[in-house]
């Protein structure tokens, strides 16, 4: 007869954090800020078809750092709960929150009841047709919080949030923050990172299209960090 050695639950939510806080921090990290127009969200990522930056629906976008497998997963599933709430009710009724709370269930349940935690932390972001944004940060364990202005996930998050918050301005333009997250990336990094080498997706509420996100080009990202 096999024995199972007791470990205290404590101890045993204290390893589980550490076992997804070590794999979420080997991960390149992802900045979502607040520009005058929306939501930019940027990270360093040479790939060009395993995006960290995506779409989920009309007004919505989510962005996400640790393994891969996981959080893609994750997308797919809020995707399909975004297309099922706006066939049944409207597509006004998708909202950023909803989502977030969803992922928040999702991944509290599977930290306390499965034996290894996703290596994941998500931004959901949400921009209307006023001046009102919405950013949610969602992790492992399933903790939620709202953030503003700027916020930094992955990897070096806490030198990236003091870099960022330290001159943040909400009235950017979109130029300006692209050029101002890439420096605070490539400081994170300490080496300068490329236009090549970045990805960047936007929630512009000022475009004429119902779906508001459009992702950057290496082109645009590079004259965006070119222009003066």
């Amino acid at each position: 007869m096999s024995f199972m050695p007791y470990v205290s639950p404590e101890q045993l939510m204290k390893d589980r954090s550490e076992y997804a806080q070590k794999g979420i921090s080997r991960g390149k990290s992802v900045v979502g800020l607040e520009y005058a127009d929306g939501i930019l969200f940027i990270a360093e990522n040479v790939s060009t078809t395993l995006h960290k930056i995506s779409e989920i629906y009309d007004r919505i976008a989510y962005a996400a750092v640790g393994k891969y497998s996981e959080f893609e997963d994750l997308r797919i599933a809020g995707v399909r709960l975004a297309d099922l709430r706006g066939f049944s009710y409207g597509r006004e009724d998708v909202k950023a929150r909803d989502l977030a709370n969803a992922y928040s269930q999702t991944l509290s349940t599977i930290f306390t009841q499965q034996m290894k935690p996703y290596e994941v932390e998500l931004l959901i972001g949400e921009v209307n047709g006023t001046d009102e944004n919405a950013i949610y940060h969602i992790l492992f364990d399933g903790s939620i919080t709202d953030e503003h202005g700027c916020v930094a996930i992955g990897g070096h998050a806490e030198r990236l949030n003091e870099s960022l918050q330290g001159g943040y301005d909400e009235g950017w333009n979109l130029d300006t923050a692209v050029r101002k997250a890439v420096e605070a990336l490539s400081a994170a990094e300490e080496r300068q990172i490329s236009g090549e080498a970045v990805e960047a997706g936007v929630l512009d509420r000022t475009y004429s299209a119902r779906r508001k996100f459009r992702r950057l080009s290496d082109g645009q990202v590079a004259g965006l960090l070119g222009s003066s």
